[in-house]
């Protein structure tokens, strides 16, 4: 596992005035993510994990917290001590799949915003050139908020309930070798 990448750290001022800081999760955020995941409504869970979870089990609770920072990355908004939101992704070759999800008392602040540019930042930076996800249909905020970021979407092929948003982080460069 690489070390903590506290270089990643930025505070951030939203236009409501409340400050907060979006960083790389840490081992040591395993209860403020129970608590963050609890607090959640049953329709953010529902979208977050396309079925109805009651709560995080230790399983997937430390596969939440312990991420490696490369193949497994997890950005997390922080408000007073307390974490809002959480964006991560999962590496597959050059490829990673995404997901994000925001406390119901957070929504439309803006957060979402922060916690994506790091990721998608953090991906292009590590090489990655595309990032993907599986979004429910029914969940529009969440269609909208991808396509404005670029994502493209798609129904899927493996459940007509769910839409592909794929989104390019690099463009392959053509190399041309003169005579």
């Amino acid at each position: 596992m690489a070390q903590y990448p506290g270089d990643l750290e930025r505070a951030h001022r939203l236009e409501d005035g409340r400050e907060v800081l979006v960083r790389p999760i840490r081992a040591s955020d395993e209860p403020g993510e129970r608590q963050f995941f609890d607090a959640l409504s049953p329709e953010t869970r529902h979208f977050r994990f396309m079925r109805y979870v009651r709560s995080l089990n230790e399983e997937l609770l430390h596969f939440f917290t312990h991420v490696d920072y490369e193949r497994h990355m997890a950005f997390v908004c922080e408000s007073q001590g307390d974490l809002v939101g959480e964006a991560r992704y999962v590496r597959e070759g050059k490829a990673c799949e995404f997901s994000i999800v925001i406390a119901d008392g957070w929504h439309k602040t803006g957060i979402a915003q922060l916690l994506m540019q790091a990721l998608l930042a953090h991906a292009a930076a590590s090489g990655l050139e595309t990032m993907e996800g599986l979004v429910l249909r029914e969940n529009r905020h969440m269609l909208n908020f991808v396509r404005s970021l670029g994502f493209e979407v798609h129904p899927s092929e493996e459940d007509p309930a769910l839409a592909r948003v794929t989104k390019r982080l690099k463009e392959r460069v053509l190399q041309t070798i003169a005579p």
